[in-house]
């Protein structure tokens, strides 16, 4: 990756690729480095500031967390992911009404969002609203349950057509 950044300095994906390999090796002042230096190249790379924005939280800069989450957030409005995200950082840093808004509009994107339900479990529990974090951990549950049938059933279809595709490559090797 650092020669393919050499050959081309204005490579943001070069940088972001770097980026993801060095936060893996758990270097993450190099990742948000290379982080920056993606996202100087190309502004609007939604990818690369939602990472960097994880991987400032991750240190505990929440609030410089906070701006790259407003930021991908003004890029793709429509990502419950980067809301549920903020939300996180919100709470770390004792903000829990935000943090409150932020993992219901995740939710409200996608309601099949379970991490976001958890999230908020979690939120409304130091709140103090035990009824309710009890309302989402029974969704976190249905929709952890469904997400194990669907993969089930997909793996099923995939060995089903696995088996008989070798079937049609065993009846064509016997004529």
């Amino acid at each position: 990756l650092s020669k393919a950044i050499e050959l081309n300095p204005y490579f943001a994906m070069g940088y972001y690729n770097r980026a993801n390999l060095l936060r893996t090796l758990g270097h993450t002042d190099l990742a948000i480095r290379d982080y920056s230096k993606a996202i100087e190249i190309d502004t609007g790379y939604a990818h690369a500031i939602g990472n960097r924005a994880a991987n400032y939280d991750r240190i505990g800069a929440y609030e410089l967390a906070i701006q790259d989450w407003n930021r991908v957030i003004a890029l793709e409005p429509k990502a419950a992911q980067y809301y549920s995200n903020r939300g996180l950082s919100y709470y770390k840093l004792g903000k829990y009404d935000v943090a409150l808004e932020d993992l219901n509009k995740a939710i409200e994107i996608d309601s099949e969002y379970g991490a976001a339900y958890y999230s908020r479990a979690t939120l409304l529990t130091k709140m103090g609203r035990e009824d309710s974090a009890l309302e989402d951990m029974k969704i976190v549950s249905q929709l952890s349950n469904h997400n194990i049938k669907s993969f089930a059933n997909e793996n099923n279809v995939w060995r089903s057509r696995h088996l008989q595709m070798e079937t049609m490559m065993e009846s064509e090797m016997q004529r």
